[in-house]
């Protein structure tokens, strides 16, 4: 397998996700976000995924209403979900919801992490915690076996260059231009 460079992210990839889920100015409001109905839905309403996109959605419990929203929402529409989450965590989690994100899943990548991210002997929190590595480290195989294969079959994948290296930021300039239609945040702020 070939390293994945920094920077050589795969172009036509939309997050999707609402601003109050994400936990960087008010924590509590992100919680709340995560397990109020209706929220995940309308992010995945609003993004209006259709075939042949592909979701990927992350849980390491997949059981509060947002994630499973939007993976129920995408599989409704054809569109295949691949779930990052803990089989483990999800069976020692609130049901919050009547199904989990596996539930709507094509592909489950299970990140085997214990309910509440404990893995101290002595079943203790800790402040490292090793969902969010192993979620990253499950994306990254992906895209690194997306890379293998592309490579197998002799088809070069669009990559984004880092801007910091010679010819980066033409490439970039060419996969704006043919992706921006499909992900509508590359021209936030252009």
């Amino acid at each position: 397998m070939r390293d994945v460079l920094p920077g050589r992210g795969l172009a036509p990839v939309r997050p999707i996700w609402d601003p109050r889920v994400l936990p960087l100015d008010d924590a509590l409001r992100s919680t709340r976000a995560e397990r109020e109905a209706g929220v995940g839905r309308a992010v995945a309403e609003a993004a209006a995924p259709a075939p042949p996109d592909v979701a990927v959605v992350f849980s390491t419990s997949g059981r509060n209403p947002y994630p499973v929203e939007i993976a129920e929402e995408c599989a409704a529409r054809g569109v295949p979900v691949i779930a990052v989450t803990s089989a483990r965590a999800s069976r020692g989690a609130a049901a919050r919801t009547e199904t989990s994100l596996a539930d709507h899943a094509s592909i489950v990548l299970d990140t085997c992490v214990p309910p509440g991210d404990v893995v101290h002997p002595a079943g203790e929190p800790r402040t490292a915690a090793v969902s969010t590595i192993l979620a990253a480290y499950a994306w990254a195989r992906v895209l690194a076996d997306l890379d293998d294969l592309a490579a197998a079959r002799g088809v070069e994948l669009p990559r984004w260059t880092s801007a910091n290296v010679p010819g980066g930021d033409a490439v970039n300039r060419e996969l704006l231009a043919r992706y921006r239609h499909r992900v509508p945040e590359l021209s936030a702020g252009s």
